[in-house]
């Protein structure tokens, strides 16, 4: 059994980080703040303008210790790592796999739509009593089309192209329902539709940034037991892609969607996104028409 080890975050600005023994140290205004020991890591992340010693990075690539370098804004810039380790048959059988991936192409796509269908179901179980009646019929008939696709990706033998236009078409309806989570007096914090490349609005900009952060967990998921993380089954190849590592993503996403935790009042509930004004002041910044978390 694999054992599961913690993703270091260091997210204040000036902070410093050293090699003391078999430990990380943080240190902040040359106050210590933190001490991690190694073998209690499994990645380091950093954001913006966090000074990281040569010892240390040597030391946490010698014991395949992921660091992963970010800008203030949350945008992926690099990642450090070691050799990587793997078994070649393992990787033969995945390079196999993936040029006939119908069957797992139809398993991730079967288990993405599953999940946001529950993500809904649940939203109508704990809150529908606080929507109006609109909100609920919407819902409601996502939910339907959802479990239409289900049945239909289930049970077609069309190949993997098809199956990819069905998770659209599921995430079509999904993301058109889902203002109707995105519960906030705030009206600047409010969901309309997706945009990325850049995000538009503070919800889109923190969609955008989580989906960073998941990326990289699932990479480090897919090196850690020797998986090529490029070599995917519903993402199509693409050089510099971590393809498989965005496959994992898809069943993980629709419910983290319903984890997001800013400032929020103890009477809250997981089944739906509940965002603060806080996010205006410190998460995100619109600059012509983008917002930059």
């Amino acid at each position: 059994m694999k054992k599961l080890l913690n993703t270091v975050y260091v997210t204040s600005e000036g902070a410093s980080l050293r090699k003391d023994g078999e430990n990380l140290v943080a240190e902040l205004d040359g106050i210590e703040r933190a001490r991690v020991p190694f073998h209690m890591m499994s990645s380091l992340v950093v954001f913006g303008g966090i000074f990281v010693s040569p010892p240390l990075m040597q030391a946490l690539a010698v014991l395949g210790v992921t660091i992963v370098l970010l800008d203030r804004a949350g945008r992926f810039q690099a990642r450090i790592e070691g050799p990587v380790s793997g078994n070649v048959l393992l990787r033969r059988a995945q390079y196999r796999a993936s040029d006939q991936p119908d069957e797992i192409v139809r398993s991730i796509v079967s288990a993405k739509v599953a999940n946001q269908r529950a993500v809904l179901q649940r939203a109508l179980r704990d809150y529908s009593g606080e929507m109006a009646t609109d909100q609920r019929a919407r819902i409601c008939g996502v939910v339907d089309r959802l479990a239409r696709i289900l049945r239909w990706v289930a049970f077609t033998n069309e190949g993997v192209d098809v199956l990819r236009g069905a998770e659209g078409e599921a995430a079509q309806g999904y993301f058109s329902v889902f203002g109707d989570l995105v519960r906030s007096p705030d009206p600047e914090i409010c969901f309309s539709g997706c945009s990325r490349r850049p995000p538009l609005d503070p919800v889109n900009a923190l969609l955008s940034f989580l989906y960073t952060l998941l990326t990289n967990d699932c990479r480090s998921a897919a090196e850690g037991v020797g998986l090529d993380p490029a070599v995917g089954f519903l993402h199509r190849d693409r050089p510099g892609r971590p393809s498989l590592a965005l496959d994992l993503m898809k069943n993980c996403v629709p419910f983290w969607q319903i984890g997001w935790r800013f400032h929020l009042s103890t009477a809250a509930s997981c089944g739906a996104v509940i965002l603060k004004p806080v996010m205006a002041a410190r998460y995100c910044s619109p600059t012509r028409g983008v917002a930059r978390c």
